[in-house]
């Protein structure tokens, strides 16, 4: 638990109790406690000493100079009705009953009890108790689940306490006395008392510190107990078990309850004192935690958490005079075990406490035990050697055996790996030979198949064993040799492939190995020291001897691991001379060690000077001229000493004697390269590569804030294009778009559209500049988008002063189209009516809204600048019902759509209206929504609308002649260069023009 949250809990403990004192002058206490008559806390037991403990408390105020009197309710659960009974049935009745005390307002300022574990934790826990805290005084709630609850206090020791003094005192040792105790059985019978039954749980639960620190063992019954009692080889001396017989004059709950009250009355006196002496703000810690008081059951100590602390003692009967004595004390608050009697008379020999171990008689003598252990020796040495013996002669036989591989296991490469590859052989320029090398993927490896020359996959047994030696040879600077498969056309080995090519070739490529940035004088030696671990293995290992070392058959991995190949088979393939074959087997075929490491020599050359074998800058000059000179340039005077150059260089020297005694072998050579490496940076066991893997990571984590900060960058601007194409087509459409690079057209079997225009736009524009004309449109448009906002509708476009706006698609929603539309027909002219023109202020402004619903095609139309069209007859007729408005004029198909849904929109019959390529409809007037206000402008009248522009245009120059004149001499430039003032004789003075006022007809025809 977090013990901020124990901190909150205490101080609202705190503050709760202070306001329960001040605003409760009663100080009631609820007893809430099991009503069943078996139980020793009954209620009418209790019920007895509370009212004696009320009296005593009483007494204490009168010396205090107090008149507080505390008051008690008596709550009583009865769980006889259960078929099991007790304590075990109270869970829910505690929490019920308060619940009931709640919601009549007599929660009180303290209860006391229940003593039940079960019934206390639901109304403590923090997580699944109840909400309503007030502090509760337990004689009892043994249960580790109650321990560290921030409104209990208990004043019976706690379970934990309990376990905790047999931990600690099966770890205390006593010189002459006790031996630390490691085991023990514990008994558990079924009919436990309430406080038995929590002790002896707490050291069987397994998460508690006595099961997991003491190897205890469970008895549960009296046949088990007897058993382990009489079993010559029990699994303890020590048995633990639980008792309750002792009784005083009230029994140990009685008498709690009764020092519960005393408790309470005790904090109740602290307050109220503190607040008569007027001191200073209490404090905000729990009152009923780190408290001493005595009561009934001698003197009270609470800790932190609201647990009584108490001395426990281990009493033992004297053999001088049969009585108890105290032998240890325990002392809760310490967890420390104090000795009383340091020469008691126990039974035990030596008067000591035995051992937790029995002492079996059959237990063998010393003797006995030295000869068992020695026959048992010999026999499973003997045992051990025959079969090594047998795994041997078993290794030997499947060395003799050999089978391939499938080849259906073998599978081509990827496409695009090649699966066969043309290499040509530059070693010999004399043959100019070019031959295939097959690869494949084999155990989801890729692999490289060698042909097996001169044989047809018939093995000898010689070789047999041979291939067998080359399978169990693993090493990081070996090739993997798999296995042999046979084709129609021939034998293959199958070996590991390594995808960077030979290390000759790599040499030879010097663009994408430059020698500057990447193959300087440290990354060579690093390729030498590979070469030299994996020869040093080589030559340890059962294959003993290469044979055919040369710079083609070592091999570079993706890593640049350089790895040797074509090791062993050596009664397959016959050796060969060439450049990198020792002298003495230039004079006499074979192989040897010492042959092995002329090679290396000669491929140290090759690295070093990145040319062929015994390459001499001139003819003059030898190969040991050359050498030095390479190791010695430029590039490697920055990185190594001359002492270390010297050392390589003499290393190299040494390894090509002609003299095969004088060579050092591999394990020599892998120690000298290791100091060199040692001596460039200062670790014994740092290579090359971890020097390569120190840099590349200072440059990773560059790279990494670099393409972090590039990523940010890429997201931010891809998420604003996302929203600027959200903001010119629907969201489905740019998805389709960006996903497919097109868009299907789709028909729509019902939408609904939306036209409007500005009434007197070109009076309008006749008076005003471009820039004022744009901002008109801008202001006016802005608003209208922020409206759409609020609707599922989708605009169109706009054109001039036209306003063109759809719902239902491009994302069908049923008949919500319609409302869509025309909540915000309303919402847009109840907007136009409070709508004030920055340039021509006081000039009203009209709209014209047309709304058809019906069927319409739709799609992208175009590349460039695209736009998403609207097709159709509904497109048309909403336009002509846009033209032939005064406010928002609605066809028919649109209200019969209305009706169907549950909104409840008023509406008002305009008639038949005739319609260009329609001929007569029946139209309405949309007017707003039963149950809501819409504050819609007066719309001119039919009958005064050819008025309209006149007026309009006496009005704007009105407004511009009240205007503040401008700097001398600016001058309006306007649409229109013959503006000019009108006549006002007809004009219709102060108010507003007649043509406001509403149309009212009997007639419902009408034409426009």
């Amino acid at each position: 638990m977090d013990y901020r949250c124990l901190l909150l809990l205490a101080l609202v403990e705190s503050r709760m109790l202070d306001n329960c004192l001040k605003s409760n002058p009663k100080y009631t206490m609820n007893v809430v406690l099991l009503n069943d008559e078996t139980l020793d806390w009954h209620l009418p037991f209790v019920r007895e000493v509370v009212k004696e403990a009320i009296k005593e408390d009483e007494k204490l105020n009168i010396a205090a100079g107090l008149d507080t009197v505390l008051t008690a309710n008596y709550k009583g659960f009865n769980t006889t009705l259960y078929k099991r009974g007790g304590c075990g049935s109270s869970t829910c009745e505690g929490v019920e009953i308060l619940k009931s005390l709640h919601a009549h307002g007599d929660v009180g300022c303290v209860m006391l009890g229940p003593s039940c574990s079960f019934a206390t934790f639901f109304m403590v826990d923090v997580e699944i108790g109840l909400t309503l805290t007030i502090p509760i005084i337990s004689a009892g709630s043994f249960g580790l689940s109650c321990d560290y609850k921030t409104n209990l206090t208990r004043l019976l020791p706690p379970a934990r306490k309990v376990s905790n003094f047999f931990v600690h005192f099966w770890n205390f040792t006593s010189r002459g006395l006790k031996t630390s105790w490691a085991s023990a059985y514990v008994y558990k019978k079924e009919d436990q008392t309430e406080d038995c039954y929590w002790y002896i749980n707490a050291l069987e639960a397994q998460s508690v510190q006595f099961a997991l620190t003491i190897s205890r063992e469970m008895l549960r019954n009296k046949k088990e107990l007897k058993d382990a009692l009489e079993s010559q080889t029990r699994h303890s001396n020590i048995s633990v078990l639980s008792s309750y017989d002792f009784r005083l004059l009230f029994n140990d709950y009685v008498a709690g309850y009764y020092d519960g009250v005393l408790l309470f009355g005790h904090m109740l006196r602290q307050r109220l004192l503190s607040n008569q002496q007027k001191a200073s703000e209490l404090s905000d810690e729990n009152p009923f935690r780190n408290i001493s008081f005595y009561g009934q059951g001698g003197h009270y100590v609470l800790d932190e958490n609201g647990d009584r602390d108490v001395n426990f003692s281990v009493i033992y009967t004297s053999t001088v005079n049969n009585r108890y004595k105290t032998l240890f004390v325990f002392d809760t608050s310490l967890n420390e075990t104090r000795v009383e009697d340091s020469t008691p008379s126990l039974t035990w020999p030596e008067s000591k406490l035995p051992s937790d171990k029995p002492v079996n008689p059959s237990d063998l003598s010393t003797q006995d035990v030295i000869v068992i252990v020695l026959s048992i020796s010999i026999l499973v040495v003997t045992v051990i050697a025959l079969m090594f013996y047998r795994q041997n002669m078993k290794e030997r036989r499947n060395r003799k055996r050999w089978s391939h591989i499938s080849p259906d296991l073998i599978g081509p490469l990827d496409g695009k790996e090649l699966s066969l590859v043309s290499l040509k052989i530059d070693e010999d320029t004399r043959k100019d030979s070019c031959y295939q090398i097959h690869r494949g993927r084999y155990d989801k490896k890729p692999v490289i198949l060698k042909e097996l020359q001169h044989t047809d996959g018939n093995f000898s047994e010689n070789q047999r064993i041979e291939l067998n030696t080359l399978l169990h040879i693993d090493y990081y600077n070996l090739t993997k040799f798999y296995g042999t498969v046979k084709f129609d056309y021939g034998v293959f080995g199958v070996f590991e492939f390594c995808e960077r090519g030979s290390l000759r070739y790599v040499l030879n490529d010097k663009i994408s190995y430059p020698e500057e940035s990447f193959m300087d004088l440290e990354f060579k030696i690093s390729v030498m020291y590979d070469i030299a671990k994996g020869m040093s293995y080589l030559h340890s290992s059962n294959v003993q001897v290469h044979g055919r070392l040369k710079s083609s058959n070592c091999v570079v991995d993706n890593r640049m691991v350089v790895k040797i190949t074509d090791f062993g088979c050596n009664t397959i393939l016959s050796p060969s001379k060439d450049l990198w074959t020792a002298p003495e087997h230039l004079r006499k075929q074979g192989i040897s060690q010492k042959g092995d490491v002329y090679s290396f020599a000669i491929i140290s050359q090759e690295i070093i000077m990145r040319q062929n074998p015994f390459f001499t800058k001139a003819c003059s000059d030898n190969a040991g001229n050359s050498l030095a000179a390479g190791v010695t340039g430029e590039s490697s005077r920055t990185l190594f000493s001359h002492g270390q150059r010297h050392r390589l260089c003499i290393l190299i020297k040494n390894c090509w004697e002609e003299d095969p005694e004088k060579r050092p072998d591999f394990k020599k050579i892998e120690g000298l390269l290791g100091k060199i490496f040692s001596n460039l940076h200062n670790q014994a066991n740092e290579t090359y590569m971890d020097n390569l893997i120190r840099r590349l990571q200072m440059y990773s984590r560059n790279l990494e804030h670099l393409v972090e900060e590039r990523t940010a960058l890429y997201k931010a601007e891809r998420d604003r294009a996302d929203r600027l194409n959200f903001m010119l087509l629907p969201a489905p459409v740019v998805r389709s778009l960006k996903e497919t690079g097109r868009v299907e057209p789709e028909l729509f079997e019902e939408v609904t559209v939306y036209f409007s225009d500005i009434v007197g736009f070109t009076t309008l524009c006749h008076y005003s500049t471009p820039m004022e004309v744009v901002d008109m449109l801008n202001d006016i448009y802005k608003n209208f988008d922020g409206i759409l906002d609020h609707h599922d509708v989708y605009k169109v476009e706009t054109i001039g002063d036209a306003y063109m706006v759809a719902s239902g698609l491009p994302r069908r929603n049923g008949n919500w189209h319609a409302v869509d539309i025309a909540r915000m027909a309303l919402d847009i002219l109840a907007f136009v009516g409070t709508f004030q023109l920055q340039h021509l202020p006081g000039i009203p402004l009209w709209i014209r809204i047309g709304v058809h619903s019906g069927p319409c095609a739709a799609g992208v139309v175009g590349n460039k600048m695209p736009r998403y069209c609207l097709f159709g007859d509904t497109v048309n007729t909403a336009s002509r019902m846009e033209s032939t408005a005064l406010r928002i004029h609605v066809s028919q198909s649109t209200i019969n759509i209305l009706q169907r849904t549950d909104c409840k929109f008023e509406y008002e019959r305009r008639g038949e209206t005739f319609l260009k390529g329609k001929g007569k409809e029946m139209t309405y007037w949309l007017t707003g929504v039963a149950g809501t206000e819409y504050n819609l402008p007066t719309p001119p009248t039919a009958e005064n609308f050819v008025r309209l522009q006149q007026d309009l245009s006496e009005m704007i120059i009105s407004s511009l002649e009240n205007r503040e004149p401008g700097p001398e001499g600016l001058i309006r430039k306007t649409l229109s260069t013959r503006a000019r003032r009108r006549d006002t004789s007809g004009s219709q003075g102060d108010g507003l023009p007649e043509y406001l006022h509403l149309a009212v007809t009997d007639v419902p025809n009408t034409y426009l």
